[in-house]
């Protein structure tokens, strides 16, 4: 009798242990199944967008059948499942997952695009901080130098001149903040990494306007004038180049003084050819012409990514 009641409070002392270990979690019961049947009703989960059951159920294919090929696809579709309900830290610990084991698969490459698009779609607007901007350039940069001849890579190379435009966004950002705040130099140094590290992006018209603007506050006339026919020369129809020729043309200082000194911008960084600027030296102000395209230097959004390809 005394080992009848031991064996009853044992199992209910048991039965309440595996009730309450859990932390509220569910979690399958292990009954092993086959690794294509698992894998077949994770995928249904993920195609009827019930990323809450396609996950777990991925993760048991991966623990029941660890060597396994569907073990290599349910961990590249888990974390193509965290990346669809935007859960991308827990997407981006999957996809380095998978790139550690497998290096060499086939899918290698859609897992580094996938973790480059995971922190791309991160991207915080120009007035916030921008770590997810710069680790998607390192990973779209990774995507297109493993992988150059791809798909990811083509459309790798798109996101990383938007991405590049919108680094270019937030030092101007910075620059413009640092311009109204009376701080020169701060301000100066904002404008002339925007033409020295993104001349590609659309953001270069506004930055060599602003260093004229800049110029002009603190009395350097000369260099104004001479980063104003930089401008002109480059976008003569541009309304920045229109905005410094008209705030030389109000100070009077559109003709030189003397000789002109070499442009500040070739100071600031030496090229090697000219060919390779996409930014020539001038020889004279010219009155601009007229307007291009005024929608060069503004600060759009980059837009969003688009639909993965297989998703």
């Amino acid at each position: 009798m005394m080992m009848r009641r031991a064996l009853a409070a044992l199992a209910v002392s048991c039965s309440l242990a595996a009730c309450g270990g859990g932390g509220g979690k569910e979690k399958f019961a292990y009954v092993e199944r086959p690794a294509e049947g698992l894998y077949s009703d994770a995928a249904e989960a993920m195609e009827r967008r019930r990323y809450d059951r396609a996950i777990p159920l991925f993760e048991e294919v991966e623990r029941q059948h660890p060597y396994s090929t569907w073990a290599r696809r349910a961990m590249l579709m888990k974390a193509f499942s965290y990346y669809r309900q935007n859960d991308y830290d827990e997407a981006i610990a999957s996809l380095d997952q998978f790139i550690s084991l497998h290096p060499g698969n086939k899918d290698a490459p859609y897992a580094y695009y996938l973790k480059a698009i995971s922190f791309y779609e991160q991207i915080q607007d120009v007035g916030r901080d921008q770590d997810s901007t710069n680790k998607a350039v390192a990973a779209l940069t990774d995507v297109v130098r493993r992988y150059p001849q791809t798909e990811y890579a083509r459309d790798a190379r798109l996101k990383l001149d938007l991405t590049y435009d919108h680094l270019a966004g937030k030092e101007m950002y910075v620059g413009r903040f640092y311009l109204r705040a009376g701080k020169h130099i701060a301000a100066v140094n904002r404008f002339k990494k925007v033409v020295d590290d993104y001349q590609t992006t659309s953001h270069v018209p506004e930055a060599l306007h602003r260093l004229v603007e800049t110029y002009m506050q603190i009395g350097i006339v000369e260099e104004a004038r001479q980063i104003a026919s930089v401008l002109g020369y480059n976008y003569p129809g541009s309304k920045w180049y229109r905005h410094s020729y008209n705030l030389l043309d109000d100070a009077g200082v559109l003709q030189p003084g003397s000789t002109p000194k070499p442009s500040a911008l070739r100071k600031v960084k030496k090229r090697k050819k000219d060919d390779e600027l996409k930014i020539k030296k001038p020889v004279d102000l010219d009155r601009p012409s007229s307007p291009v395209d005024d929608d060069i230097g503004n600060n759009s959004p980059i837009p969003p990514a688009n639909q993965l390809p297989g998703g």
